[in-house]
């Protein structure tokens, strides 16, 4: 009988080792000695600058229907699909009726003034709504792999993985790692950060960007973790079961 206690004891002790705790996989903790948890300086946020490739859609106001018609780009109400425009190598966009526009590097801001001035060269009332087309991040990893709409500026970190359904459990949160592209074909950078730590909030690493890849990799240890307490209860019940039944097994043999 003591045998039997000290192997359920051992099997407990075992198991509740392998489940994941709060600090392993819970957000916004205070980074203590013990939790050894980074402590990441804050950054001022920097709005997104328009890249070679990246394409663009505008929307042309004005009073003369004539032109707006003619020059409108995405006037058609209801239509399907939207006529997007390619920043060229050389940083512009061909905008028909315009000369080219050079509006690499400028924001979605900038680039639609350099827009709006271009029309009303030609049409004085010209009002323009510009945004960027392909303004989507990807995720993939252990977060629900997929492509994702930004759909507000200043999205942050959590807001784009809970558009994921959350890092799964068995996700590593002390590497998670943004591929960002860089203008000029350079290789992209790759930022490496700790997702548990309160002081990621307004740090480098706190918002997303168009085209930014997200990859969340798996502990190597998630291969001996539960889930949670109700997987862990169902595997002691399990375990117990199976124990009692090969101990009374044993038991009526040597009788």
């Amino acid at each position: 009988m003591r045998k039997f206690c000290f192997i359920i004891l051992a099997l407990t002790a075992v198991v509740m080792s392998s489940c994941y705790s709060h600090r392993v996989i819970g957000y916004l903790q205070e980074p203590t000695k013990a939790n050894k948890l980074p402590v990441y300086d804050s950054a001022a946020y920097e709005p997104y600058r328009i890249r070679v490739n990246d394409e663009i859609i505008y929307r042309l106001i004005t009073l003369d229907e004539t032109m707006s018609k003619m020059l409108g780009g995405n006037n058609t109400a209801g239509s399907q699909y939207a006529n997007s425009y390619r920043v060229y190598p050389d940083g512009t966009i061909d905008i028909p009726f315009l000369k080219p526009l050079h509006i690499a590097g400028l924001t979605e801001a900038e680039a639609q003034d350099t827009l709006r001035a271009a029309f009303r060269e030609i049409i004085p009332d010209a009002d323009v709504k510009l945004a960027l087309y392909n303004k989507y991040f990807s995720v993939i990893g252990d977060a629900h792999s997929g492509q994702y709409f930004i759909y507000k500026e200043k999205m942050n970190i959590f807001q784009a993985l809970a558009m994921t359904g959350d890092v799964m459990n068995s996700g590593d949160r002390r590497h998670i790692r943004i591929i960002r592209p860089r203008d000029g074909g350079e290789e992209p950078e790759v930022l490496e950060f700790d997702i548990r730590t309160n002081t990621i909030i307004d740090s480098k690493y706190y918002y997303v960007y168009p085209n930014d890849v997200i990859y969340v990799a798996r502990t190597r240890d998630s291969f001996y973790k539960v889930p949670s307490y109700t997987g862990f209860l169902g595997l002691i019940t399990s375990s117990v079961a199976l124990l009692t039944t090969v101990l009374n097994y044993v038991a009526l043999s040597f009788k």
